[in-house]
């Protein structure tokens, strides 16, 4: 071999070996993998509106809902129904390989002294925080004040 194809060959066979190594030292884990469905938010009534949907975490670890943001509010919350009494939470657990639910009747997302009254057929935004992963925005459809989905 002549140097300079020697030089070649060492170059890519250290090129090649860190590039194995490095391989080695990624998990087959993931992290959360999250996905929002499901959106809506009844046309509200007075000065507060619920909003609800669906978290789905396809990663091999656990999340926390933690807060949500909106210009239609500035006191957004996130609460749970337990014995027919609503109260405030400060996070839900969206676990691995699994769902948060946020429907009627149970957990949901409370906007308090909403800014306007969104119709039905608009759409208001809002934004999720997360313990781990990071932001999501979802506009949530406004249906009708009885509108209430199937459960599958």
């Amino acid at each position: 071999m002549t140097r300079r194809t020697t030089l070649t060959a060492l170059s890519t066979a250290v090129a090649l070996a860190g590039a194995m190594a490095l391989g080695g030292c990624s998990s087959t884990t993931s992290g959360p993998e999250l996905k929002v469905g499901g959106a809506f938010m009844p046309q509200p009534v007075g000065d507060m509106a619920g909003g609800f949907l669906t978290v789905t975490n396809s990663g091999d670890a656990a999340d926390k809902l933690t807060s949500v943001t909106s210009p239609l509010s500035d006191d957004v919350q996130i609460h749970e129904t337990k014995d027919q009494k609503m109260r405030q939470v400060q996070s839900f657990d969206i676990p691995a390989n699994g769902e948060l639910r946020l429907e009627r009747g149970g957990s949901h997302i409370m906007f308090m002294a909403i800014k306007k009254q969104p119709k039905q057929g608009e759409k208001v935004r809002i934004e999720l925080h997360f313990e781990k992963s990071g932001p999501i925005t979802v506009d949530l459809p406004v249906e009708a004040a009885t509108h209430n989905p199937s459960k599958h």
